[in-house]
């Protein structure tokens, strides 16, 4: 939802491997500690398995996985973001989330043609927020596994 007083919309920051990403809040069902992920059988490799979340079982993707980065052991500040998308519930798992700030909409810019591949495909644009890069993410270029 884009704020007409001062064309801005709200977004969620996360955090993996140092790189500070958002997704607009209009995606995100919830935020949880990581508790109990059940392994599912065949699935991507980037796929952690299934969660049990506020009554619903949400598949769960690993962000670092997703994106070629290393895994690392869970910690008290890993977060399963629950975010809902073409009819999709998934639960995306992050190094840290925890910050909600709303982004100027004209602020946005796009990808650098440079970019290309599947990163390409996530990133729907960036934005600079005092000394930080923000990588803002398509969440249904980033849920696809038909690749």
């Amino acid at each position: 939802m884009i704020d007409s007083h001062n064309g801005s919309e709200p977004f969620i920051l996360f955090e993996l491997v140092g790189t500070t990403y958002a997704l607009r809040s209009k995606f995100i069902q919830q935020m949880e500690m990581i508790e109990q992920i059940t392994p599912v059988p065949n699935a991507p490799h980037f796929v952690e398995g299934v969660v049990f979340s506020r009554g619903q079982v949400v598949p769960t993707v690993n962000l670092r996985a997703r994106f070629g980065f290393e895994k690392i052991p869970y910690d008290v500040r890993t977060r399963l973001i629950v975010i809902h998308t073409d009819n999709r519930t998934v639960g995306i798992i992050a190094d840290t989330a925890r910050e909600f700030i709303s982004i100027p909409v004209n602020a946005i810019k796009p990808p650098p043609d440079g970019i290309s591949g599947l990163s390409g495909k996530y990133l729907e644009g960036i934005v600079t927020l005092g000394d930080r890069m923000v990588l803002i993410l398509n969440p249904d270029e980033l849920l696809k596994t038909d690749f």
